[in-house]
């Protein structure tokens, strides 16, 4: 894929993955539309990138909100080729017996409906084009329980149901659907975790885990055609064949 010209929709571009991702689109040329609540650090992020850059406060939980984002998007910059579904909570860490059921109910929104609001709001557009890209930022959590990550597990699983639902429904539309499991990535999340105390994966150290602009770089190379084997699938980025792929080793 060319990216010069190019447009993409990032959920949960504040920091982390998300971020990275911005950066590593934008240098290959592309158009990048930031969308998170937090609207201070989208608009650093912006200003640092630059005109390929714009800065969308948006609560990927509200469809409204959604929508109005992909609006001004292809407002901006004349129409939309990828989305990368990346914003994602994991608290409440938490017992499910102990778990408060408003903040559980709350990850679902976020990560699950919230990657269903991306896909739904940007299909459209997408499907009159001829085809796009959507990517959704799973996690070794949709596959296998965690203690005290209730939440996190399941809103994960959901999405990536969603992942394999899109997929068969609108393949044959031209719509490349893939998800990617990063493993542990080191961003603010792992911090929580350690934090936390709960369940081996607070017990890695920070060394353990991958830099951001890992899975950055990964799903910029999942929009190109060399990772077309992989479309309706989720791509694991603790595979060492994916990694010299997608020219990380």
């Amino acid at each position: 894929m060319e990216f010069k010209g190019k447009t993409v929709i990032i959920t949960g571009a504040s920091r982390g993955i998300g971020a990275e991702a911005a950066r590593v689109f934008a240098a290959a040329g592309a158009n990048v539309a930031l969308l998170a609540r937090s609207a201070d650090s989208l608009e650093a992020l912006a200003a640092e990138i630059g005109d390929k850059a714009l800065a969308l406060a948006c609560d990927v939980a509200d469809y409204a909100s959604v929508e109005a984002a992909v609006q001004k998007t292809v407002a901006r910059f004349g129409g939309l080729d990828v989305l990368i579904n990346n914003a994602g909570v994991l608290k409440p860490i938490a017992p499910l017996a102990e778990a408060d059921p408003a903040d559980w109910a709350k990850v679902i929104d976020i990560n699950t409906t919230g990657v269903f609001n991306g896909m739904r709001a940007v299909l459209p557009l997408m499907k009159q084009a001829g085809g796009g890209t959507i990517l959704t930022v799973s996690s070794g959590a949709a596959h296998n329980a965690l203690e005290g990550w209730s939440a996190y597990c399941t809103s994960k699983a959901g999405a990536a149901m969603l992942t394999t639902a899109l997929d068969l429904e609108e393949r044959s539309n031209g719509i490349r659907v893939m998800g990617l499991s990063p493993g542990t990535v080191a961003t603010q999340m792992q911090r929580d975790i350690k934090a936390s105390g709960v369940n081996p994966i607070s017990e890695l150290n920070w060394e353990d885990h991958i830099p951001a602009d890992w899975p950055a770089k990964a799903l910029l190379w999942m929009c190109t055609s060399d990772a077309d084997e992989y479309i309706g699938s989720e791509i694991a980025l603790r595979d060492e064949v994916i990694r010299k792929r997608a020219g990380l080793i």
